[in-house]
């Protein structure tokens, strides 16, 4: 039987509103790629210091970390797509205030640093309101295509982003400002025009318990737990890219050119496989090839880690990054469908601190081993690290491991359904 008219008409409007998000998020991708790079170079400009540089990433750091708990929190309290303009609104009026001050020659490194904060403030307090929408704009199944496209942006602005960036720096740092502050009205408008449906929340007030909901709720669900502390531990034993520099100069011999084509690699095959992953839905058991992927990520390290040719390192990276996007969707869909809506804030703030910390801490992680044993010996054991990881977890989570779909089933009618 053809679908009825309403029905169409929803899906149509479903469709407009995740493009309009898809923009949103393209936008504001593009407009932070850009921004890290004017702000790392006109600091280094005015100051000649690597100590201001470390600063930018401790500025950015703080607030990740500090503030995700209670961001999460309002995320479930407040009306979501007010939060992400208010957060854009003022990460848009620091980017101006950073393009005026440079314009008139006033922009001191104290300036810059304070408004970045202001910027990182923002973003994180955006985050999980930004990342709690998407499964209210399109239907379940659609979910994983959707992250996919959603993260094939990302992707896309870490490539290129940059490039754009460093191109329109050439004519003045005011001018590359004025370009991000741009894309984030972009952004900006496309938020307000998206059609968007949050359940009213009920308020509760901001107690430990209600605050560390989002833990509870991840320890109190094993395939949750699974998802989100496989992420944690594959990416902070597996992450080579710390030590690329190290790789290219010394082990493959080639200079900055080859260093940029390491780095690039992991994005490029991320950004393929998430252009098919946009295109087709994975339907059936979607816990296996997570695990499978995963594997493969820690296969390829391996390989990387060995690798004396930069052709087979290159492509050594190109598939971390293409595995890596196959698990990383399913992660992502899997703990959105299995989060009732009124704890998605939360949760995705818990999450969001595993990411970031397991990104950091990786890099830390590859550095100190490196200096311990050296490059390849650090490298090798990240490899290995991440096959151990997926056989403990594997045995440690065997309905993850059999999980057929992403979809499990209506959440708030299971959570209902366990307190009647």
């Amino acid at each position: 039987m053809p679908p009825s008219a309403a029905a169409r008409a929803d899906s149509l409007l479903q469709h407009r509103s995740f493009v309009a998000f898809w923009l949103a998020r393209t936008g504001s991708s593009f407009g932070f790629q850009m921004l890290s790079i004017v702000v790392g170079w006109q600091i280094y400009a005015v100051t000649g210091r690597a100590f201001y540089l470390g600063l930018i990433g401790l500025v950015q750091f703080i607030p990740s970390i500090a503030l995700a708990i209670p961001a999460g929190h309002l995320a479930d309290q407040y009306d979501r797509r007010r939060i992400v303009l208010l957060g854009q609104l003022i990460e848009w009026l620091a980017i101006l205030a950073l393009a005026l001050l440079t314009f008139l020659h006033r922009a001191d490194v104290l300036i810059i640093l304070a408004l970045v904060f202001i910027i990182s403030v923002a973003k994180v307090i955006e985050g999980p309101a930004l990342q709690s929408m998407l499964p209210a704009l399109v239907p379940p199944r659609l979910l994983a295509r959707a992250t996919a496209a959603s993260a094939v942006s990302g992707q896309a602005a870490m490539i290129a982003g940059p490039a754009l960036g460093g191109f329109l720096y050439t004519t003045g740092a005011d001018i590359v400002y004025l370009a991000t502050g741009l894309l984030y009205l972009v952004s900006v408008a496309m938020v307000s025009s998206l059609r968007y449906e949050q359940a009213p929340p009920v308020r509760v007030p901001a107690t430990l318990s209600t605050l560390f909901a989002g833990v509870r709720f991840i320890r109190e669900r094993p395939d949750v737990l699974g998802v989100i502390s496989l992420d944690l531990f594959a990416v902070l034993l597996g992450g080579a890219t710390a030590l690329l520099p190290i790789f290219a100069s010394d082990i493959l011999h080639t200079g900055p050119l080859g260093l940029g084509l390491l780095r690039a690699a992991p994005a490029v095959g991320a950004l393929l496989v998430g252009f098919w992953l946009s295109r087709h839905s994975l339907e059936r058991r979607v816990g296996m090839i997570m695990f499978v992927s995963v594997a493969c990520f820690g296969v390829a390290t391996l390989v990387f880690a060995l690798s004396a040719s930069l052709w087979i390192s290159l492509l050594a990276l190109f598939a971390t990054g293409a595995f890596d996007m196959v698990s990383m969707v399913i992660r992502g869909a899997l703990v959105q469908l299995d989060t009732p809506d009124d704890m998605r804030g939360r949760v995705n703030a818990v999450n969001s601190i595993f990411v970031n910390t397991s990104n950091q801490l990786g890099e830390f992680e590859s550095g100190m081993l490196a200096a311990w044993l050296g490059a390849v010996p650090a490298a090798v054991l990240g490899g290995i690290g991440t096959l151990a990881v997926v056989g403990i977890w594997m045995w440690l989570f065997p309905g993850l491991r059999q999980r057929q779909r992403l979809d499990n089933g209506d959440v708030e009618q299971q959570e209902a359904a366990k307190v009647a």
